[in-house]
């Protein structure tokens, strides 16, 4: 199991990462809140284990974005905040799991695989994406944006599926070069931009909210807002 663990205190960072490693799951640690929430739509995980309390951004923050960039994994979330109120508060903002601190590490190795469990599986094809008013048909061979088609080239459908199959989370040029072109070669080729640059203009010239965003220095990110 791939976990990420957001916790601004070494200490229990440690502690809590060495308990995942030893039961057999695989984790990748982040001390910061910004650093955090990169990290966690940069990659896929099968359970986020989020502090409250973080530095730049705060727990709840991270947690209210990946929501809204239609990101489902599962997260628990350990705070000190642990009274009635923060609890409903963490679970109102998407959280699905909520430990206080204190807490027993043998509780947060269950309550993780739990969520992992928890996490829906589906065995049936995907035929199709919708984000926010963008509609990819894959069956069809088509998109439309606000119930009006968009003429795409081959390789230009292939580019927004790919962002579509990662939606909210960056996609990088690599991915790209492997994904779309079948070959890699020099990834600082500006071929991808040029693609990028034409695909944006069929998708979001004539809508005020645009859809595909430039993460400088990684690659792009398909997401609404």
């Amino acid at each position: 199991m791939q976990v990420l663990l957001i916790e601004d205190d070494t200490r229990v960072a440690e502690f809590v990462a060495g308990g995942l490693r030893q039961a057999g799951h695989q984790v990748d640690v982040r001390h910061d809140g910004r650093d955090g929430l990169i990290q966690a739509t940069s990659e896929t995980y099968d359970v986020i284990v989020l502090d409250r309390m973080l530095p730049n951004v705060d727990g709840l923050k991270i947690l209210q974005t990946l929501r809204a960039t239609g990101d489902t994994t599962p997260v628990l979330i350990l705070s000190a905040l642990a009274d009635v109120d923060e609890r409903v508060r963490g679970l109102k903002a998407g959280g699905d799991d909520y430990l206080g601190k204190p807490f027993a590490l043998s509780e947060l190795l269950a309550r993780v695989e739990a969520l992992a469990r928890r996490a829906p599986q589906s065995d049936a094809p995907v035929t199709g994406f919708e984000i926010d008013n963008l509609v990819i048909d894959l069956l069809g061979h088509t998109a439309q944006r606000g119930g009006r088609r968009i003429d795409l080239t081959s390789r230009e459908f292939r580019i927004l599926v790919c962002l579509a199959e990662n939606a909210g989370r960056v996609v990088t040029r690599s991915m790209l070069l492997e994904q779309v072109w079948d070959y890699s070669f020099d990834p600082q080729t500006n071929v991808i931009d040029q693609h990028i640059s034409k695909l944006r203009q069929k998708i979001d010239r004539e809508f005020e909210r645009p859809l595909i965003h430039t993460v400088r220095g990684s690659g792009y990110v398909l997401r609404a807002g």
